[in-house]
C-alpha cells in the first residue's frame, strides 16, 4: 500500500507543476512583450514555464558571460573630466590604448585565432602598440583567456552575441577598429571587474607617492 502512496504523491507533485505553469501561462497571455511580467517570470519567484520569444525578448546576460573578446582604450577627456565624444562617429576619442603588443594573449590562446604585429617607430624600433590586431570570430572559443592573462587589463570579454552574417572571411575576421571599446563600454558590461581594477589603480598610485614621499 505504501508503494501505491508513493506513486500517488509524486503524480500530484507533477499534477501541481503542471496547473502552475499553465496558469503562469494564462498571465502571460495578452502581454507577450511586457517586460515587468517577463522580468518577473525569468526571476527565483517566477513560476510556470516560459518560451522566450526571441528576438523580441532576450535572457538577461550575466556580467560574466564570455563571447568574442574586445580591446580597452581609455577615452580622451574634457576639461569637466568627461569623455569627448566625436562628432562624426558617435564614438568616445581615443585617448590612448591599453595594449602594448606584448603577445601573450596570442600565445595562450588554445585555438591561435589572435594575430598581432607590434608597431614600429618612425626609427624602426618596436613601440608598445598594435600596429594590426586581428581576432576570427569564428575560430575564438570564448574561453577568456586572453583577457585573464592579459597583464595590462587591455582585453575583455564582450557580451554582443548577435553576430551571423552571410560570409565569415572578412566580416567575421575583427580588426583593431572593429575591436576598439572604451572605457566606459567596459565598465557598463563589467562592473565588479571595473571598480575592482579602479581600486587596484588607486592602491597602486597611494603605494608610489607613499614611496616618493620617503624617498624625498
Amino acid at each position: 500500500m505504501s508503494y501505491g502512496l508513493g506513486v500517488l504523491r509524486g503524480m500530484g507533485i507533477t499534477m501541481r507543476r503542471v496547473v502552475k505553469t499553465y496558469l503562469g501561462d494564462f498571465r502571460h497571455l495578452g502581454r507577450p512583450l511586457d517586460p515587468k511580467e517577463f522580468s518577473r517570470r525569468q526571476s527565483v519567484r517566477g513560476d510556470g514555464i516560459i518560451t522566450v520569444q526571441y528576438p523580441e525578448e532576450k535572457l538577461p546576460v550575466p556580467e560574466n558571460f564570455r563571447f568574442v573578446p574586445f580591446l580597452v582604450y581609455e577615452p580622451t577627456l574634457d576639461e569637466n573630466g568627461k569623455p569627448k565624444v566625436d562628432a562624426k562617429t558617435g564614438k568616445e576619442e581615443i585617448g590612448y590604448e591599453r595594449c602594448t603588443a606584448c603577445g601573450i594573449c596570442a600565445k595562450v590562446c588554445p585555438p591561435q585565432c589572435i594575430w598581432i604585429v607590434r608597431a614600429t617607430t618612425p626609427e624602426g624600433k618596436p613601440r608598445p602598440q598594435a600596429a594590426e590586431f586581428y581576432i576570427d570570430i569564428d575560430v575564438c572559443m570564448n574561453c577568456g583567456y586572453c583577457a585573464e592573462y592579459c597583464p595590462f587589463d587591455a582585453i575583455k570579454m564582450d557580451h554582443d552575441y548577435q553576430l551571423a552574417n552571410y560570409e565569415r572571411h572578412v566580416s567575421h575576421i575583427y580588426d583593431v577598429k572593429m575591436l576598439m571599446k572604451s572605457t566606459t563600454y567596459h565598465a557598463k558590461l563589467h562592473p565588479t571587474d571595473w571598480a575592482r581594477e579602479q581600486q587596484e589603480s588607486k592602491a597602486k598610485e597611494a603605494a608610489k607617492a607613499k614611496k616618493q614621499a620617503v624617498a624625498s
